[in-house]
């Protein structure tokens, strides 16, 4: 048994997203960020970056912070959603590409044009543009591929699985995915995922899954 301390975030979904499409048991302990209970000493004990998502393993001890780290843990314990070969490193590659761009950058757009829109011109400017850019480096990745790692048109991975929660808040960064078109398409492919879905709405449903 698996315990998964989340809450509704892009982070949090991209761990839930990934257990539900393993099928293995596991259960939700939510973490209510709003509420600060990510300071709560059970908690930093296992997680102690005071961010989510978390993990403890019950059947084999392991306990884990950061998402780059568990999902690597869980694809190679349960070998699934990962490749074989060098593919492997591209698709650690487009994972780390992620975890150090994509999710930081768009975190800054959600922080200075969402929720504090007009406090610093420069920054909405600086961080907006640098989202185009990275949706721009993803959409020509997925020109004639339809998962960003694996041989041909590759494979679905927890690199796809990492990527796909930020890109669901394309409204909050002011991205039209008409613009990417290949983007979009890998988009919508992966909302039509039932474990996706599921995943998307854990630990609480809290919107309806944007369309792409």
């Amino acid at each position: 048994m698996i315990d998964l301390y989340t809450w509704t975030t892009p982070n949090g979904r991209k761990v839930s997203i990934l257990l539900e499409e393993l099928g293995v048991p596991y259960r939700i302990k939510p973490i209510d960020i709003s509420k600060g209970e990510q300071f709560d000493p059970a908690f930093l004990a296992i997680a102690p970056n005071n961010r989510i998502p978390a993990i403890v393993d019950h059947d084999t001890g392991v306990h884990l912070m950061e998402t780059g780290a568990i999902m690597l843990y869980l694809a190679q314990k349960y070998d699934r959603f990962t490749v074989k070969g060098n593919e492997y490193w591209h698709m650690v590659e487009w994972l780390m590409w992620q975890m150090g761009g994509l999710g930081p950058m768009l975190g800054q757009v959600h922080h200075f044009v969402k929720y504090n829109q007009g406090k610093s011109a420069y920054a909405e400017e600086r961080y907006l543009n640098e989202a185009k850019r990275l949706y721009k480096v993803l959409d020509t990745r997925l020109e004639g591929r339809d998962y960003v790692a694996g041989d041909g048109r590759g494979d679905y991975t927890i690199a796809d699985m990492a990527m796909w929660p930020w890109i669901s808040r394309h409204d909050w960064q002011q991205i039209d995915l008409a613009d990417y078109p290949n983007l979009r398409a890998w988009y919508q492919r992966l909302r039509a995922r039932p474990a996706v879905q599921a995943g998307y709405h854990l630990p609480k449903k809290v919107n309806d899954i944007p369309e792409g």
